[in-house]
């Protein structure tokens, strides 16, 4: 009987432990452009700076087809560090006739299935909506997520996950204008990366001045829309550097900006990590705030 009992409570102890382990996993990462990573000695000192400091995902470009792209998924992969493809489905928004083209679907997916091929942990599908410039229409998010329904299904076909990036406002409520709203969407995606970057928002000024803020608010809105417990993992996009004032600060200022983005992230209810966005693929500020201050640790697989 006390056998069995300890049996019992030793197998529940490591349930816990395994359930407790999980609900604590966090992802630090940092994109990479398709060309960083096909520049052997740019990808080297980016896993090597990134082992240094607990980055553990990269999310990276697929937009050619180069034979030097698998060999590179492999490095990374070889490394201990997750590999997410980013792939842009319509260039800075779509029209009503490309979001409803099939075609045009079957093209972006032979870029995502080249990646599976590759070994890619997950898919993240970039610029999912209609053009801002388009008038504001419920139909729009309607026909985004049919589009994202299809990629859902084709993706799953291949047992690969997939993610969706969203507008920081859609934190707070659906855009008609782009058609994005995660409330629809949410049955349909295995996760969503808001891009909260303090530079997206208006007025700029307030914002930008109050990163902490804007980012931990904008999160704690996005999980509200779900009474607390969102159906999918969510790593709030943040940048590197603040575009509207980058060249008027120091690389001390520019730290603090960073931190205060990290901070906001590792508060915020039911957020699983971050993704830190340079266009330019420029980590020093990212990495040296992460050697100097103690952040929530990440989750190796």
């Amino acid at each position: 009987m006390w056998k069995s009992l300890f049996r019992f409570t030793l197998s529940t102890l490591v349930i816990s432990f395994g359930a407790f382990s999980s609900a604590l996993a966090w992802d630090k990462g940092i994109y990479l452009t398709q060309y960083t990573l096909e520049d052997p000695k740019k990808l080297d000192y980016l896993i090597r700076e990134s082992k240094a400091v607990g980055i553990n995902t990269f999310i990276i470009d697929h937009e050619y087809y180069s034979s030097r792209y698998a060999p590179a998924i492999a490095k990374v992969k070889a490394a201990g560090i997750k590999p997410v493809t980013r792939v842009v489905i319509f260039s800075n928004g779509g029209s009503a006739k490309q979001v409803r083209s099939k075609a045009h679907r079957e093209e972006k997916f032979k870029f995502i299935d080249d990646a599976i091929k590759a070994g890619t942990h997950s898919v993240q599908l970039d610029y999912i909506r209609y053009s801002s410039k388009e008038p504001a229409n419920p139909q729009h998010a309607k026909d985004v997520y049919e589009v994202i329904k299809w990629f859902k299904t084709k993706t799953s076909e291949k047992n690969t996950p997939m993610e969706i990036d969203i507008f920081g406002e859609v934190s707070y409520y659906p855009s008609m204008h782009i058609g994005q709203d995660i409330k629809m969407f949410s049955d349909s995606v295995d996760g969503v990366n808001p891009m909260v970057y303090p530079s997206h928002f208006w007025p700029h000024q307030k914002y930008d001045s109050e990163p902490y803020k804007t980012i931990n608010n904008s999160l704690n809105a996005l999980v509200k829309q779900f009474d607390g417990k969102a159906p999918f993992k969510i790593h709030a996009f943040i940048e590197a550097a603040n575009y509207h004032y980058v060249k008027k600060t120091s690389n001390a200022e520019k730290q603090k900006y960073l931190l205060q983005e990290i901070r906001a992230v590792e508060v915020a209810n039911g957020v699983s990590g971050w993704y830190v966005w340079s266009a330019n693929n420029v980590y020093e500020n990212l990495f040296e705030v992460l050697k100097n201050n103690k952040t929530k640790p990440a989750d190796f697989d």
